[in-house]
Formats: C-alpha cells, sequence, structure tokens
C-alpha cells in the first residue's frame, strides 16, 4: 500500500505522475531526452542502463518496464543475462564498460574514477556516451527512490509491461505519454 492517497489502479511512477501532472512533465522531458534518442548510446542501450541500474536498486516497477523496453530493442536474454552478470553478457566489450560505470554511479558519483573511464574510453565509448550513462544512472536512482519512497506498486504481470514498452518504443515514447 501507498505512503500516500494515489489512485492505487495505477502502477509505479504512473500512479504518482497522476498524482502532481505538474511534476510528471519535467519527469517525463527528462526521461525522453535520456531514453529517446540515438545520439551515441542507442535506444536499448539506454534502456537497458535504466533497467541494469533500476536492478541495483531492487525496483520492480523499473526494472521490469525499462527492461521490457530494453527487451524490445534487444532481446529478453540481453536483459536477463545483463542484470545477472553483465561481465559475461553478450554485449559489447563497450557496453560493459559502460554498465561499469553506471554501477559506480548507482553507489555513488565519487565511485566513478578515472580507471572506470578510461576503461570505457579505450572500449571505443565517447563523451557523450559516458555522460549520458552517468546522467541515466543518476536519473534512474532517483526515479527508483521516488517510486519506491512513496511505496507504489509494481504489477507482477509481464504481459503489462510488454503491452506498455511495445506503445512507449513505438507510439508514445515519454514525454506524450500519460499516465493512464
Amino acid at each position: 500500500m501507498a505512503h500516500i492517497k494515489i489512485n492505487e489502479d495505477l502502477p509505479g511512477i504512473r500512479c504518482l505522475m497522476d498524482f502532481r501532472p505538474e511534476t510528471a512533465v519535467p519527469l517525463n522531458a527528462l526521461a525522453e531526452v535520456l531514453l529517446r534518442n540515438d545520439e551515441g548510446l542507442n535506444k536499448g542501450e539506454r534502456e537497458l542502463i535504466a533497467a541494469y541500474v533500476s536492478s541495483l536498486n531492487d525496483c520492480a516497477f523499473c526494472q521490469s518496464i525499462h527492461g521490457a523496453v530494453a527487451a524490445y530493442y534487444l532481446g529478453e536474454d540481453t536483459v536477463v543475462n545483463v542484470k545477472q552478470k553483465f561481465k559475461e553478457a553478450d554485449i559489447s566489450n563497450r557496453m560493459k564498460a559502460l554498465l561499469s560505470i553506471a554501477g559506480c554511479v548507482q553507489l555513488g558519483g565519487k565511485f566513478v574514477t578515472e580507471k572506470e573511464i578510461s576503461f570505457a574510453k579505450n572500449e571505443g565509448a565517447s563523451d557523450i556516451e559516458i555522460h549520458d550513462t552517468v546522467l541515466i544512472a543518476a536519473a534512474f536512482c532517483m526515479f527508483n527512490r521516488y517510486v519506491d519512497g512513496l511505496g507504489t506498486f509494481a504489477p507482477d504481470d509481464p504481459e503489462m509491461y510488454e503491452f506498455r514498452a511495445k506503445k512507449i518504443a513505438e507510439e508514445t515514447g515519454y514525454a506524450n505519454s500519460s499516465p493512464q
């Protein structure tokens, strides 16, 4: 049960955006900028970082929805393997280096070291990819704490996440999606 009076028919961040639509606009705009472009990182990689950080934070809703969107682009096996042991997943060394940076950010910004950055650059990561990885990881720590800090619920039905993921990927994105 949520800690405040919200529409409990809406899961995760969707009920919070329904509760405070004026905060939904900038939060959705941020998600749109971070997750819905292909400059540097592609959409699947961006969603994978969001899902990975959300899994580290044990945020059921965010890891499920962003995992489903990442799976839409990259395949379910990739998402599952990254969440379990990203260093052994069938992804590029560049992406492994970026996920390592994301994991450092999840612990705290000062855990990102020059060693992590140099390794990512040596694996072909650009400055914009490193920047966006850090910002996605930091933003999802905030989103995860927002969702879990107010006690929202996460449905168990994977089909709901797959339906929403397809809609996000093919139709609405984040900035144009309504909580309903």
